[in-house]
Order: structure tokens, then C-alpha cells, then sequence
């Protein structure tokens, strides 16, 4: 039942983009809560607490993605809310995150706002393929004391890397989430999970059906305490490519 919640929500979200954007941060996340496009408190708050004004060049307030350079995009703010919220049980304080095409670092700091509070330091490790990416997440967290502050106790550390690959010095994780759409479900990565822990991946359809009408889908995937493994295709997306990084 919330799955398909989850997915009537996500189509409630292609039309109704643009009563939820806003003005200020705020305003955004505030609509996009009274919208029950966010439903989770502490996503909200943690979403309140970044504004988008430092991660994305235009229209920073608007519930839609937006380019940031090098073939990346930044994901539209409801789509960050469902992120957060498939992966909320795993995003404890304490807990340890890889967040997989970081981009601009715009939910590598929201990840890291949840797994942080004032008695207990998770970490989010952000990892993109491109180098002037990490360098821009990196400089764009230092435009608020919070986030500088986050990058100085290692509580956020970027990486330039193959996120095909996970970050294997990182791990375990209790939290993967990747922000560009891979063309399988790579095993590596669900190696590097905690047992519990749990996976948010966009993946190319092997249907070609469902490619013929954009096939990819979000799956959420699961390893269970004894080390068992449960997927669950949850709803249709559509997001850049999970590749090598462009050459030149």
C-alpha cells in the first residue's frame, strides 16, 4: 500500500510542480508538505535546513530539475523528498550513507542533515564521476556555515570516482542512493550494504515495452538482517544516465 501510495504521488508530482514551487526555500518545502508530496517531519525539516538557492543555478525554487553543467542535472525537490523517505528507517543519526552522483551536493547535505543531530555525527560520503562536479559541491556547501562545518568534521566528504563501483573504503553503508539511472542493478553495490540496510536505484528496464514509454524505474532493495536479499520495482522515473564520465 505505500508503494503505490508512493507512485500516486509521484504522478500527483508532473502536474502539480508548479503550485508547489515557492518563493523562498521554505515556501518551496512547505507546498511541497501540504501538497503530501513530502510526508515525512524530519525529511521536511532536513530539506528546510539546505537552501536549494546554493546547489542549483536557476530558478533554485522550483519544483523541477534543472541543469548544472557537464550533462548532470539536478533532481526536481519532490523527487529528493521520495529519495529520503524510501530510505528515512536507514537515515538514523549515526548512520553511514553513500550518496551516488552527487552532483551540486544538494541531498548529499540533506542526507547528512538526517543522519546528524546534536549528540551523534553520521556520514554521508558523496561520489560523482566528474571532477568539476565534486569541486562544486564541495565549494557550494561552504556557502552556508552549516555545511562548511559538515565538510570540516568529515561528516560529508566528496569523492571523485566510478559510483558504478560504490566507494568500497567507505563501507558498510546503511543507506545507498544513486541519482542517475543505471543500466542494471549492479551487485557491487548491494555488496557494500549493511545487513539491514537498503538501496534507492533508478534502472533501465530490460522490458523493451517499457523502454518503448521511457523504462526506467526506481527499485528499492533491500538487505535483511540475515543477509537476504528483497527488491521492489516502486514507480517510473526519468534520469540522466549512470556512465563513464564525459571525455575532454
Amino acid at each position: 500500500m505505500f508503494n503505490l501510495i508512493k507512485s500516486n504521488l509521484n504522478k500527483r508530482a508532473m502536474t502539480m510542480a508548479w503550485y508547489c514551487s515557492g518563493s523562498t526555500n521554505t515556501e518551496l518545502i512547505e507546498n511541497l508538505f501540504k501538497a503530501g508530496l513530502i510526508q515525512n517531519e524530519r525529511v521536511k525539516d532536513a530539506m528546510i535546513g539546505v537552501d536549494r538557492a546554493h546547489y542549483a543555478p536557476s530558478r533554485a525554487y522550483s519544483d523541477s530539475p534543472q541543469p548544472i553543467g557537464y550533462g548532470a542535472t539536478i533532481s526536481a525537490p519532490h523527487m529528493h523528498g521520495h529519495a529520503c523517505e524510501y530510505l528515512i528507517n536507514y537515515l538514523k543519526p549515526g548512520a553511514r550513507v553513500l550518496d551516488i552522483g552527487s552532483g551540486s551536493g544538494y541531498l548529499t547535505h540533506v542526507l547528512a542533515n538526517l543522519v546528524t543531530d546534536s549528540n551523534t555525527q553520521g556520514q554521508v560520503i558523496g561520489i560523482d564521476h566528474i571532477s568539476e562536479l565534486t569541486d562544486l559541491a564541495r565549494t557550494n556547501m561552504n556557502k552556508s556555515k552549516k555545511g562548511s562545518e559538515l565538510q570540516a568534521s568529515t561528516t560529508v566528504k566528496f569523492i571523485t570516482g566510478d559510483g558504478r563501483l560504490g566507494w568500497k573504503e567507505g563501507a558498510p553503508y546503511d543507506a545507498i542512493h544513486v541519482g542517475a539511472a543505471a543500466d542494471q542493478l549492479h551487485p557491487t553495490l548491494v555488496d557494500q550494504l549493511r545487513a539491514p540496510g537498503r538501496l534507492f536505484i533508478p534502472v533501465e528496464s530490460e522490458d523493451e515495452s517499457e523502454n518503448l514509454n521511457g523504462g526506467q524505474y526506481i527499485w528499492v532493495v533491500d538487505k535483511r538482517e540475515d543477509g537476504s536479499i528483497h527488491k521492489e520495482k516502486v514507480f517510473q522515473v526519468s534520469y540522466v544516465p549512470l556512465t563513464d564520465a564525459p571525455r575532454g
